[in-house]
This record gives C-alpha cells, sequence and structure tokens, in this order.
C-alpha cells in the first residue's frame, strides 16, 4: 500500500494540489486522505476508482503508473531549461563585454580630451 500511497502523493503534486484539495475532491477528511496517501488505510476498490477518475486515468493505469515516466518528464523539462539557462548566460556575457568596451571607448576619448 505504501507503493501505491507514493503514486498518489506523486500524482498530487503533478497536479499542485494539496492533501485538503485532493480530499474535497473525494469527499473525505484530510487525515483519511493523508494515511492513503502513507499507505497507513488500505484502499477499497470504490475508492480506488474514484481517485484513479480524479487523476483521470483507469485502476489499472493507477496502479501501473511508473515514477520513471514521471522522472523522465521532468528530466526533460529540466534539460530544456538548462539550455534556455545557458543561452542567457551567454548572453549576459556578451553583453558584459560591450559594457566593457564602451567602458574602455569612453575612457581613452577622456584621456584624448
Amino acid at each position: 500500500m505504501k507503493t501505491l500511497g507514493k503514486k498518489i502523493r506523486l500524482l498530487r503534486h503533478q497536479k499542485s494540489w494539496s492533501q485538503e484539495d485532493v480530499a474535497k475532491r473525494l469527499d473525505i477528511s484530510i487525515p483519511a486522505f493523508s494515511k492513503i496517501e502513507t499507505g497507513i488505510t488500505d484502499i477499497n476498490l470504490s475508492r480506488l476508482e474514484q481517485i484513479a477518475t480524479l487523476f483521470e486515468m483507469n485502476v489499472v493505469q493507477l496502479l501501473t503508473f511508473n515514477d520513471a515516466e514521471y522522472e523522465q518528464k521532468y528530466a526533460n523539462e529540466l534539460e530544456n531549461v538548462n539550455k534556455k539557462l545557458m543561452d542567457r548566460e551567454t548572453e549576459v556575457i556578451d553583453l558584459q563585454k560591450k559594457v566593457i568596451e564602451l567602458f574602455e571607448e569612453l575612457r581613452q576619448s577622456k584621456a584624448i580630451a
């Protein structure tokens, strides 16, 4: 049950939902939902179907949901963000070079005058 609870928590985080948000949608208390996520309580089939529907999947998908899929998706997103960051760093370095060049030009023109 702990593995299923971790999957449910992971899905909840993907949706950026709090435990309270999910508990309200399932019409249960926050502590009851917390026990589901931590694996303290067993989930009956009806509740499992309700949770699967909430996350827009069927019970089989919920039970076989793989953390690796989640990690790969976010690894790809992280790679894209890192690439954008590197591009921005290159732009900043180029701008710094231009500022230094302009400063040197200004300093030289003041020295001549």
